[in-house]
């Protein structure tokens, strides 16, 4: 009740580390999304081709200066999808042919540098191109940001004898975080 009124949090610590608060923001409230993804993919060869080309840029933007780290992809691609075959100029990638999910495995990005994947994905004869279309799924983490705007302002101790550190620890984290592709 003390929260929902007067914004107050009050509780006893246990001993040690320990995590105070967690919370998720709905879809309902409006938060800019901090990380964006360009992909294109597109049938080489004409109408009877068997392969199409698959460009995917990922970059940051509104970060205030923060990395965004832990980023991974996933693609659950079409079941007409044979193997792929592409080069990510940042961290690693694989296709599991049996259940069709493409995970890319960027790392930390670089500004100066976006990663980028890019090269062929080989399709069953027959398969069609509006068939192929995906959800790209991306994950990501940023320290010390909080996107939502929730903060700590100040934190009070009373009994003590000693002041303490205002020790707030803020991470961002992709929920479910998707692309259409």
């Amino acid at each position: 009740k003390k929260w929902e009124s007067d914004r107050l949090l009050s509780f006893v610590p246990p001993d040690g580390n320990f995590r105070l608060m967690s919370y998720h923001v709905g879809s309902s409230s409006v938060v800019a999304i901090p990380v964006y993804v360009r992909h294109s993919l597109q049938w080489v060869g004409g109408a009877n081709s068997c392969q199409a080309r698959l460009d995917i840029t990922v970059g940051p933007k509104q970060t205030m200066g923060r990395t965004i780290e832990n980023v991974k992809i996933e693609i659950p691609m079409h079941k007409s999808v044979l193997n792929c075959s592409l080069t990510p100029n940042q961290g690693k990638y694989s296709f599991d042919p049996v259940s069709k999910m493409l995970i890319w495995e960027v790392g930390k990005i670089d500004q100066t540098k976006l990663p980028n994947i890019r090269g062929n994905v080989n399709f069953v004869t027959g398969a069609r191109p509006e068939d192929t279309s995906a959800n790209i799924s991306v994950h990501f983490s940023i320290n010390q940001l909080a996107v939502s705007g929730l903060k700590v302002n100040r934190l009070d101790m009373y009994g003590e004898k000693y002041k303490p550190f205002k020790g707030v620890k803020y991470i961002t984290r992709a929920g479910k975080f998707q692309v259409r592709m």
